[in-house]
């Protein structure tokens, strides 16, 4: 019997607790019918300890426990699936705070038990008796000042995690009406099992959940919370500022339900259940920055219509030239204002719009993000979907101008990345304000120049300024260069830079666009 949790036996932990959870998976599925009964919890969960484990694996055999822990729980944070595991993912970082930092011993695993249960009921907006968080919160209240070793505590928290499985369905009616007990309670159970076996060496036969039987209640089980039907489960990790997190997790509030979030240090996990998916992203873009964005159909009936059919392409537009452009090469168009980004109800429907098989041209960092979670919540719905990585527009009209209808899908998506990714892309803009960039420090009125999404140089006129960055954009290379001209260009200006380019490289094929983009007098693509 170990009398430390050491880095070894945590090790060994969550490989036994990983294969357990493997073994038990389809039977765990069976048991899900709280809150939503999409079979899915026992997955989840051998997903969720599986990201902890594969991470804790690809540890150095020398990492000490603080290595060792921080890994298993940011592994698991990362790989949280749905309401259960993200939940999971949770505990196992309260487990972490403590026991990253104390030597192990039973006192110690008594603390990171009551440490797990509070930050995981704290995670979940509206907790509800009869669920994971009752059977963590049992075992935490067993071994609470329980003056014993290591082994004993890991045995009596295990032994009754069981016996609080066994109690959900007097604590949940909808478990006691389906002959179930609470499926992600019974996958808590073995992970803290699999603690006790291997504290105590003995590999014993799990307790056997009860699923094919009637499990009836002490007595009249309360009814669970009235729950709309919602279409989507909506999960994506979040890098977010800690003090943005509140306001977004009352948004969400209104917008579902199942809503977890967990994480903290500027990286979260968001799980929720809504009708419009959509809202649930742009919730998390407010927050900050949504990525991982993963989307999963509930089972109800669709509401909206079936996309189109053939193959078609959606472009984002910040200005009346480019849009008119991308229209004329065959693109719906999203429009969207200078600085914002398009909402993704607008994206969804230009999807919808374009066709059964899809290119998007977010052509903006920012877009993409939107673009990326229509595409999933298109492909729900039957549509092929690809959102190529245009970070400009001069870089999604290189890839418009290879557009083939009549290829297979792949060789085109192949064909419009590849021009992409042969354009590179810069423009200029005036800074309203002081700040530090990676040219240096720039004050209000200087004129910026960036080079493929990097601040290159400051200047004092915007001529001079885009001219430096058509130079550090050209390479021996270079064929055509492409000048978009914004709202507030010039003449003067376009005249200055072109001029200087056709004699500078006389080789060059220049083409001066009206783009009609506000916030940035010049875009400029090179290919």
């Amino acid at each position: 019997m170990l009398k430390v949790l050491d880095p070894s036996a945590v090790r060994r932990w969550c490989r036994l607790a990983t294969e357990a959870l493997g073994q038990a998976r389809a039977e765990i599925d069976a048991l899900n019918v709280f809150p939503v009964p999409d079979g899915d919890t026992g997955t989840n969960l051998h997903l969720t300890m599986l990201s902890a484990a594969e991470a804790i694996e690809a540890l150095p055999d020398d990492a000490d426990g603080d290595v060792t822990w921080r890994t298993l729980a940011y592994g698991a944070l990362l790989g949280a699936r749905g309401n259960s595991g993200v939940i999971v993912s949770q505990a196992l970082r309260g487990m972490a705070e403590v026991l990253r930092s104390a030597e192990g011993r039973g006192t110690d695993l008594s603390l990171a038990l009551a440490r797990a249960s509070d930050l995981a009921r704290a995670a979940v907006a509206h907790p509800v008796e009869g669920t994971l968080l009752s059977v963590l919160a049992a075992a935490a209240a067993a071994v609470r000042g329980l003056a014993a070793d290591l082994a004993e505590v890991a045995r009596v928290a295990a032994e009754e995690a069981s016996r609080a499985v066994r109690r959900t369905p007097s604590q949940l009616g909808v478990l006691a009406r389906s002959g179930v007990v609470d499926a992600g309670g019974a996958g808590l159970a073995i992970i803290l099992e699999s603690l006790a076996a291997v504290v105590t060496g003995s590999y014993r036969e799990r307790v056997r959940i009860p699923t094919g039987e009637r499990v009836r209640p002490a007595g009249d089980a309360p009814e669970e919370p009235e729950a709309a039907e919602r279409e989507y489960e909506v999960m994506y990790l979040l890098d977010a500022p800690d003090d943005a997190v509140a306001a977004l997790r009352a948004e969400l509030d209104r917008l579902g339900d199942s809503l977890v979030v967990v994480g903290g240090d500027g990286l979260w996990n968001v799980h929720v259940h809504v009708d419009d998916a959509g809202a649930a992203i742009e919730a998390g873009i407010r927050a900050g920055r949504p990525h991982r964005i993963r989307i999963s159909h509930l089972g109800v009936p669709e509401r909206t219509r079936r996309p189109g059919s053939g193959r078609g392409v959606v472009a984002v537009a910040a200005g009346d030239g480019l849009a008119a452009l991308f229209e004329q090469a065959g693109a719906v168009v999203v429009r969207r204002e200078p600085g914002t980004t398009p909402s993704l109800p607008a994206v969804l429907a230009a999807i919808g719009e374009a066709g059964s098989e899809v290119v998007v041209l977010p052509n903006d960092a920012a877009a993409r993000e939107v673009a990326v979670a229509a595409a999933e919540i298109a492909r729900e719905r039957g549509t092929v979907v690809s959102v190529l990585p245009t970070r400009a527009s001069v870089q999604g009209l290189a890839a418009l101008a290879v557009h083939d209808p009549l290829r297979r899908f792949d060789d085109d998506v192949v064909a419009m990345t590849d021009a992409a990714g042969h354009t590179r892309h810069g423009h200029v803009w005036v800074a309203d304000r002081e700040a530090m960039t990676s040219a240096g420090l720039c004050l209000p009125g200087q004129v910026l120049g960036v080079v493929d999404g990097d601040v290159a140089c400051i200047g004092t006129t915007v001529a001079q300024t885009a001219i430096e960055v058509a130079d550090r954009l050209l390479s021996a290379g270079s064929e055509l260069v492409t000048l978009v001209a914004g709202a507030d260009a010039t003449d003067d200006l376009i005249a200055a830079v072109r001029d200087h380019l056709v004699r500078e490289r006389p080789d060059l094929e220049v083409t001066v666009i009206a783009g009609g983009q506000g916030g940035y007098p010049l875009l400029i693509g090179v290919e």
